[in-house]
């Protein structure tokens, strides 16, 4: 495999959550309406989503390890991809968050006090998790990058915890004391809920979708 496969998952995932806490601390900059700077925030990560699935689509875009480890479980990726990939994405989400933190003029690293617990939180990142890698495997593939980032920006207005689906950018969001932020005290609350998400998407994909 080249290697710009593997400096694609970096990239793209720390651009990706550099995009989704920079806006959020714009917004928050910018407006005192949680309304206001959430719908900033998605319209954002919206579009970060589409050009970045879209611009590394020749190379490698999945920026999520929930993802690439459905693709492992589809066997479209081996073992040491994955965890190559997990990894890479899980550095590239906190570096991406440590970077946005500098370009507002936060320290380096604030661990976020935004607390996300609850047993709806945890149901919602379920179906959030669930519904993005659902979406993704029955999709068209030419049209990946459009599915996810309508899905994701979507998912911020109709789950609880505001769809984050993504165990790297959880665990990048926590080094942000800003609006996008979680307290490390939820995060592997929240990464338990998006693999179990995952997985349940990949059994009913496999059991009931797929055609080969």
């Amino acid at each position: 495999m080249k290697i710009s496969k593997y400096i694609s998952e970096f990239l793209g995932t720390g651009f990706l959550f550099c995009a989704v806490v920079g806006s959020g601390i714009m917004a928050e900059n910018l407006s005192n309406d949680n309304s206001i700077i959430l719908l900033i925030n998605a319209i954002v990560t919206f579009f970060a989503l589409y050009f970045l699935i879209t611009a590394f689509e020749s190379f490698s875009n999945q920026f999520n390890p929930v993802v690439s480890f459905v693709l492992f479980l589809n066997k479209e990726i081996s073992l040491k991809i994955f965890c190559i990939f997990s990894l890479l994405q899980t550095f590239g989400a906190i570096t991406g968050v440590m970077i946005a933190n500098i370009m507002f003029g936060m320290d380096i690293i604030e661990f976020s006090e935004k607390n996300r617990f609850g047993s709806n939180i945890f149901l919602s990142e379920i179906i959030a998790s669930f519904g993005l890698v659902f979406f993704i495997l029955i999709s068209n593939k030419a049209k990946i990058a459009l599915v996810v980032a309508s899905y994701i920006g979507a998912a911020y207005w109709f789950t609880s915890s505001t769809s984050f689906a993504n165990p790297a950018g959880t665990i990048g969001r926590m080094f942000s004391n800003s609006f996008a932020g979680i307290n490390p005290e939820n995060v592997l609350y929240f990464c338990i809920a998006q693999i179990f998400g995952g997985i349940l998407a990949f059994l009913i994909y496999r059991y009931f979708f797929k055609t080969n």
